[in-house]
């Protein structure tokens, strides 16, 4: 069993990047909120064309439901935290219930790619804020899924459960990797001052 996937430890990394994952997206509604009470309200993270998160607001893909998406992201996050104080205060779940926290993050997990998609290839714009919530959201959804593989809520051969308690780390790291080189390579032109 992997450190990380014992009970406190599980807890701990929960609580972390459900915290970090919840303020992120605090600050967006706040920002949000601003924004609908003047449209010209200039945002902490507007720092120049291509980090804008004013200008990401103003999308079709910042209301995809017909409502903020930072708003998704503060109830998630919330039930995240809240877990993760339950794991810290001795509670034990179910199979069933780790395989619905599966399911959960792993959509919320879909919905953070296609917002990274979107951000590098529809709209060509950052969002500070929405890039520490794909932070947060990675180490989760990987630990998680290598939790659940080693517990057995998610039944795969031994030698994988095995492998993957081994690399998911690295996993989280190439990951990060991957997504720093994907925004660096998308806004070379930006990067370069060009």
């Amino acid at each position: 069993m992997p450190a990380f996937a014992r009970q406190r430890p599980f807890g701990f990394l929960l609580l972390v990047t459900g915290v970090v994952g919840f303020i992120a997206s605090g600050i967006l509604v706040l920002e949000r909120l601003e924004l609908y009470k003047d449209s010209g309200h200039t945002t902490s993270c507007d720092i120049n064309p291509w980090v804008s998160c004013g200008r990401v607001m103003k999308t079709w893909q910042s209301e995809l439901f017909g409502f903020p998406n930072p708003l998704i992201g503060i109830a998630a996050f919330a039930v995240i935290i809240t877990i993760a104080m339950a794991i810290l205060s001795g509670a034990r779940f179910s199979r069933w219930y780790w395989f619905g926290l599966q399911t959960g993050v792993t959509l919320g997990m879909v919905f953070v790619a296609w917002l990274w998609s979107q951000a590098l290839f529809e709209i060509y714009i950052l969002c500070l804020y929405c890039m520490i919530v794909w932070a947060a959201m990675i180490p989760m959804f990987i630990l998680l899924t290598v939790r659940n593989m080693a517990h057995r809520v998610i039944k795969v051969p031994a030698g994988l459960a095995r492998a993957a308690s081994e690399l998911a780390w690295t996993l989280v790291a190439v990951v990060y990797v991957g997504v720093a080189a994907s925004v660096f390579l998308r806004f070379f032109n930006a990067f370069l001052g060009a």
